[in-house]
C-alpha cells in the first residue's frame, strides 16, 4: 500500500501519452529557460532513474508534479526544504530509522530546481481522458446481482472469498469482524479479529489470517499471521512483526516437508517480499526482496524442476512483475519481467494462458490513485502481456478503466476462451460509474495472425451500489458456472465520491453467472 487502500504496472498508449497534441499545453514552459529544462532532464535521468523507471513528465499534470510527487521525492535526495516550504517526510518516525534519508543532500539545490523545471514546464496542465475502444454497455442478463439480507453502516470489506458448499467469507476492517454467510446469504457466524484481515487461507477447521495491523500508511511492524481455530475460537500467533502484510501464500519452499509461508509485506517506505520457514518449533524469516510494495505473489514451478518459484507484483517506486527462481536451500535468482513507471499505481496481476501455447501470460491492472497525484489517469486499466515462451512479455491488449484495482480471468461463458472481470476502486464515479465493475466478454479469442483479442465490455445496473475494493470468483452454487462476489469498502476521498451513498449499501454483491 503506497497509500491507505492498497490492500498495497510499457503500455500501448505510451506514444499517445507523450504526443504533444494529446495534452493541453502548460504555459509555464514559456517562462522556464530551455537550458534549465534540458539540465533537469539530464539530472533526472541520473537520480530518478537510479531507483525506478524514469517517469516521463507527460504521465502527470504539472500541479501533481509540483505539489504532490516532487515534494515527496525531495527528502529521498536529502532535500527537506524548498524555499519557505518544508517537504513532507518521515524523518522523525521512530519506525523508519535515522539512516533512511540521506544526512546531506545528494544533489545541489540548483540541480533540484532543474528537475522541478523539467517536470513542471514540460508536463500538461491536465490529462485528457482515455478514449475507450468500445463503450461499456449495461447488460443485466449476464450476471444476476444478489444482495445479502444483512446491511450495516459504512461497510469496509478488505477481503472476500467464495468458499465450498455455497459459503461466503468476508473481513470488515472497521468492525474488525470475519462474517460467514450460508447458501441463502444469511449470516451464520461473526468472528472478532484483532486487526483488519487482508488474506485468508482456510484449512478444515482453521483459518490462517493475514492481519495487516494498522491499515493507514505507516512504517511499523504491526502485522501478523494467526491461526484461528473454528472449533475453539482461539488464536495462535504463527509469526508477527510484519510490515503491513497484504497477501499470504503457503508452500514448501525448501522441500523439507514442512509448510512455509510467503508474505507480501507492502509496508510504506519499508517493506519486503519474505518467506517464513516452518521449523519444529517456530518460523524463521527470510527476505527475498527488501523493498516496499509487494502486493501479490503466486507459486508456480515454471521450469519444472520441482522447486516452487515465485512470481510477484510490486507497486511503490520500481513497479513491476518479478520472477524469483528457486535455486534450492532458500536461494532465489531474480528477474524483473515487467517494468512500469511509478505513477501507474500497480494493483493486481494474474498468470493465465490466453493463447493456449502452454506458457503463462500476465493479466495486469493499475489504478491505485490515493497518494500524491489523485487525478484520473488515461493509462489506468487492464492489460494483457503475452509470454514468448522464455518469460519475455509483450503487451497485447489494453482497456482503459479509471482506478482499475483487480482483474480475474476465467471462461465465464464456457465458450473455450478467457473472459475478464474487473473492479475499479478509483473509478470515474461522476461520469462513468459503470467502471466500478466491468466484464470483458471475449467475443473472438485469438486472431491467428496477430494474436489480438476482441473483448466486449459490459457492466451491471447494480455495479454502482458499492465501492468495490475486493473481488473473488468461484462456482458458488455448484451449477458448473463461475460466479463472482464483490466487496464494498465504502469510505472514499472527495475526488472519488459518488451520488450514491455507498455507506448505506450492502457489504457485498453476489453476481450469479447466467451465461
Amino acid at each position: 500500500m503506497k497509500k491507505i487502500y492498497r490492500i498495497s504496472i510499457l503500455v500501448y498508449i505510451t506514444a499517445l501519452l507523450i504526443s504533444c497534441n494529446q495534452f493541453q499545453k502548460n504555459n509555464a514552459h514559456r517562462q522556464t529557460p530551455n537550458s534549465s529544462i534540458a539540465a533537469g532532464k539530464k539530472v533526472a535521468a541520473t537520480y530518478c532513474a537510479a531507483c525506478h523507471q524514469l517517469p516521463d513528465p507527460s504521465l502527470l499534470n504539472a500541479a501533481s508534479w509540483e505539489k504532490g510527487v516532487l515534494p515527496q521525492m525531495g527528502p529521498r535526495l536529502g532535500i527537506f526544504f524548498y524555499g519557505n516550504d518544508r517537504y513532507p517526510s518521515y524523518v522523525n518516525d521512530y519506525d523508519i530509522g535515522k539512516r533512511f534519508y540521506p544526512s546531506q543532500p545528494v544533489i545541489s539545490m540548483e540541480d533540484w530546481q532543474h528537475i522541478i523545471d523539467y517536470y513542471t514546464a514540460t508536463s500538461p496542465d491536465s490529462l485528457l481522458p482515455a478514449k475507450k475502444p468500445q463503450p461499456i454497455q449495461i447488460n443485466d442478463t449476464l450476471f444476476r446481482a444478489i444482495q445479502p439480507s444483512l446491511h450495516y453502516s459504512k461497510p469496509s470489506v478488505t477481503y472476500i472469498q467464495v468458499q465450498a458448499d455455497k459459503q461466503l467469507l468476508l473481513c470488515d476492517a472497521f468492525y474488525k469482524r470475519i462474517l460467514l454467510f450460508d447458501d441463502a446469504l444469511q449470516l451464520t457466524d461473526s468472528i472478532k479479529i484483532k486487526s483488519p484481515v487482508t488474506d485468508v487461507i482456510q484449512d478444515t477447521d482453521n483459518l490462517i489470517l493475514c492481519n495487516v495491523g494498522v491499515l493507514n500508511p505507516n512504517n511499523g511492524k504491526y502485522g501478523s499471521v494467526m491461526n484461528r481455530s473454528q472449533k475453539t475460537a482461539t488464536d495462535d500467533t504463527l509469526f508477527k512483526g510484519l510490515m503491513r502484510p497484504v497477501q499470504l501464500t503457503r508452500a514448501d519452499i525448501n522441500k523439507d516437508g514442512k509448510n512455509d509461508y510467503i508474505v507480501c509485506e507492502f509496508g510504506n517506505l519499508k517493506g519486503a517480499l519474505s518467506w517464513y520457514e516452518g521449523t519444529d518449533t517456530s518460523y524463521l524469516r527470510h527476505v527475498i526482496r527488501d523493498v516496499p510494495g509487494a502486493i501479490k505473489a503466486y507459486i508456480d514451478d515454471y521450469n519444472g524442476d520441482g522447486l516452487p518459484d515465485i512470481w510477484a507484483l510490486f507497486a511503490q517506486g520500481n513497479e513491476g512483475v518479478f520472477l524469483f527462481t528457486n535455486k534450492g536451500n532458500g536461494a532465489f535468482d531474480t528477474k524483473q519481467v515487467l517494468n512500469f513507471p511509478p505513477a501507474y499505481g500497480s494493483s493486481y496481476f494474474e498468470l493465465d494462458d490466453f493463447n493456449r501455447d502452454g506458457f503463462k501470460d500476465i493479466v495486469y491492472t493499475c489504478g491505485d490513485n490515493a497518494d500524491y497525484s489523485t487525478v484520473l489517469k488515461p493509462y489506468h486499466g487492464v492489460y494483457i502481456f503475452l509470454n514468448d515462451g522464455k518469460n519475455n512479455f509483450k503487451q497485447q491488449y489494453f482497456y482503459p478503466i479509471n482506478g482499475c484495482y483487480k482483474a480475474i480471468a476465467r471462461d465465464f461463458d464456457r465458450d473455450g476462451d478467457l473472459d475478464i472481470a474487473t473492479i475499479a476502486f478509483f473509478a470515474d464515479f461522476t461520469h462513468q460509474p459503470e467502471e466500478g465493475f466491468v466484464y470483458l466478454k471475449n467475443k473472438g479469442g485469438l486472431a491467428a495472425s496477430q494474436g489480438s483479442f476482441n473483448f466486449q465490455p459490459y457492466s451491471l445496473t447494480a455495479a454502482k451500489y458499492g465501492r468495490w475494493l475486493t473481488m473473488d470468483a468461484g462456482d458458488w452454487d455448484g451449477d458448473g458456472k463461475t460466479d463472482l462476489v464483490l466487496g464494498n469498502f465504502s469510505v472514499a476521498p472527495a475526488l472519488f465520491k459518488s451520488a450514491i451513498d455507498w455507506s448505506k449499501q450492502p457489504p457485498f454483491l453476489l453476481l450469479k453467472n447466467l451465461q
